[in-house]
């Protein structure tokens, strides 16, 4: 799945590169791997999965 997809699939417009929160922890958007957005948190080292409607909100 690409970026398209998931903004059709799911409803929502999410970019690579912008700021969101989940599930309360900060981080950036760094890509898309399947139906899920691929997230550097901050401080961590690696990146992780995460589900576009699940308790994602655009940092403000």
């Amino acid at each position: 799945m690409s970026a398209a997809d998931v903004r059709r699939m799911f409803g929502v417009n999410y970019k690579r590169g912008e700021r969101i929160t989940v599930d309360g922890k900060p981080g950036v958007i760094i890509g898309f791997i399947g139906q899920y957005l691929q997230v550097q948190f901050d401080g961590e080292k690696h990146s992780r999965r995460a589900h576009p409607t699940w308790r994602v909100e655009r940092a403000s």
